[in-house]
């Protein structure tokens, strides 16, 4: 495989890696079971303790 090819492949595959990536961690983002988990760690620079 030379150097054009490796390019064209990394160009092509790698947004399409790169979005899938993106989707699956916007999902466990947003993923409601989730939500109680973030809102305590949202809260934690406001404690006192």
């Amino acid at each position: 495989m030379d150097y054009h090819a490796m390019s064209h492949f990394a160009q092509s595959y790698g947004l399409l890696y790169l979005f899938g990536l993106f989707i699956i961690v916007l999902a466990y983002a947003l993923w409601p079971r989730n939500k109680e988990k973030f809102d305590k760690a949202a809260r934690l620079p406001l404690e006192d303790e």
